[in-house]
């Protein structure tokens, strides 16, 4: 049953903050067994070198290596993360690795100010910043025309494999979001303001990855 900071009624920024000081010391292996969607995540960004992307919800930075692999090291990427347990992890990882052109913000996502324009944004295991609109807007408002932006994280599964998918998919759920609204579709927000997406279901139907683009002008 779902602990007594979960909410019915959307995402709850205080409940989230203490689930993720909880969660920080064990979050990377915890995240370790959907690290196959973290790849197909970042591949479907088609990312190119020298390119700027949002890492949105960028935790303790899992992403940072991949993303600065495809960027390059003329390339940039700006991490989001409002929980401050977690950026510190990020720090302590973007200093081992040397990363100069990385930019890390502790703030939730639609505070974040976002100072210059990127070519792509991520939402990796983010289900509670897409169940804001404020928050999508903000990112998206700070893309080039034609950037690219994936979603991914868990889901519900179809019906038919209701049982045996959704019993293994809301214990992960629980520990990792504040509200269960929206886990039909979570990346419907994002598709209301961006336009059409491509969406890949995975683990039997238990997790998705959703892609798209910005109109070019």
């Amino acid at each position: 049953m779902p602990g007594r900071n979960f909410s019915s009624r959307g995402p709850n920024r205080d409940a989230a903050l203490e689930q993720y000081r909880r969660r920080a010391s064990v979050y990377d292996w915890e995240l370790a067994f959907f690290e196959p969607i973290r790849r197909l995540a970042i591949s479907r960004l088609e990312l190119r070198p020298d390119d700027v992307v949002f890492d949105v919800g960028c935790g303790t930075g899992l992403s940072l290596a991949m993303l600065r692999q495809r960027v390059g090291p003329k390339g940039r990427i700006v991490g989001i993360e409002q929980s401050r347990e977690m950026v510190e992890q990020a720090r302590r990882r973007v200093a081992r690795a040397h990363s100069a052109r990385v930019t890390l913000m502790c703030s939730p996502v639609e505070d974040a100010d976002l100072r210059l324009n990127a070519d792509a944004a991520l939402f990796h295991f983010t289900h509670d910043i897409l169940q804001r609109p404020e928050a999508i807007a903000n990112v998206l408002g700070h893309l080039k025309p034609g950037a690219r932006v994936v979603a991914s994280g868990l889901k519900w599964a179809t019906p038919w494999l209701w049982r045996p998918v959704n019993w293994l998919v809301l214990p992960a759920a629980l520990r990792s979001v504040t509200s269960l609204d929206g886990m039909e579709r979570p990346w419907q927000l994002l598709q209301e303001q961006l336009g059409q997406m491509r969406v890949e279901s995975r683990l039997l139907g238990g997790a998705y990855v959703a892609s798209g683009a910005l109109a070019p002008t």
